[in-house]
């Protein structure tokens, strides 16, 4: 039974297929793994992000470095190269160095993936998940539904009516909630959605710029942008300048994050803040917890979400 064998020890090399069969029968049989020894070394926790880079992941790497510090673990920090599923590369290292934990950071794994993880008895989170949460899977995220609807509110509470959203992919979970806010905002206070001011950008700077010029340029320009990052609002207060368009008299800008650059540019930029440091911090104590054994009361938390109101929205003049 050597295949079956490299299934119970996690090991790559079996094909998707097989290890789905074998993992089907083992649940079927109520098969109970052994948990692997302790391994030689300083506790490990692996912190995957799909991209590294920016101060959005610096906040994330924040919260994940305190709690590690305090627990006397280390943090081995890599990226997907900006997939949002990880090399069977990096899964293969993993495996070898047997962390205490992984924290995926905007990235998931696929079912084969988790399969070996869960052989190893290596436990997961994912924190701001990408798709659709799995059963089971332990995941902490924001309050993106509330975080869109907040921003919405802000604005057509300022007297504007024709407000845009430049969200983040499509695909991901985040985007399509705060989107969801917005549109819920809107249809509440009465105002039709105009599909026109409804962008998928990609949560940068190039993103918010490039969508931000195309719609400050439309014959009937929104007054108002909401949009669905910081840093794609950057882009955003980017395009109105070389249009030459002032912030907050000609148009109002919401962002989503709060990161520290928020309160630093002119205009200081009204935004939804979203607990990255907390978020990352009540990760990297989920996935400590379960390396221990525990198992917490809920593994799937949505943090709180809050508008904080600075320079850059303004009462829409008549």
């Amino acid at each position: 039974m050597p295949t079956v064998s490299k299934v119970l020890n996690g090991r790559a090399d079996v094909a998707s297929e097989t290890r789905a069969r074998i993992e089907k029968i083992i649940k079927q049989h109520g098969y109970q793994r052994r948990r692997a020894g302790v391994p030689v070394g300083p506790r490990l926790v692996d912190l995957v992000f799909h991209e590294l880079g920016g101060p959005w992941a610096l906040e994330i790497i924040t919260g994940v470095e305190r709690v590690a510090r305090e627990e006397g673990v280390e943090v081995v920090l890599s990226e997907c190269g900006g997939h949002r599923t990880p090399r069977q590369e990096w899964l293969d290292s993993v495996l070898a160095r047997r962390p205490a934990g992984v924290i995926m950071v905007f990235s998931d794994l696929d079912h084969d993936q988790r399969a070996q993880l869960e052989a190893r008895s290596i436990p997961f989170v994912v924190v701001d998940p990408v798709g659709e949460e799995q059963g089971g899977v332990p995941s902490i995220g924001s309050a993106n539904w509330t975080g869109g609807l907040v921003a919405t509110r802000h604005l057509i509470g300022l007297g504007h009516e024709r407000i845009a959203v430049i969200g983040g992919p499509a695909e991901t979970l985040a985007s399509r909630a705060r989107i969801a806010g917005y549109r819920d905002a809107m249809v509440t206070a009465g105002l039709a959605v105009d599909e026109a001011l409804v962008r998928n950008g990609d949560f940068y700077v190039g993103g918010g710029y490039e969508h931000g010029r195309s719609l400050l340029s439309l014959p009937d320009r929104p007054t108002a942008v909401f949009a669905g990052s910081d840093l794609q609002a950057l882009g955003v207060l980017r395009a109105a300048r070389d249009l030459g368009l002032d912030v907050p008299r000609d148009l109002s800008v919401v962002g989503y994050d709060d990161l520290p650059v928020a309160s630093w540019i002119t205009p200081s930029l009204t935004t939804v803040h979203q607990p990255l440091v907390e978020m990352a911090d009540a990760a990297t104590h989920l996935v400590l917890a379960l390396a221990a054994g525990r198992r917490p009361r809920t593994t799937r938390m949505d943090l709180d979400v809050h508008l904080v109101v600075r320079e850059s929205t303004a009462r829409r003049e008549a």
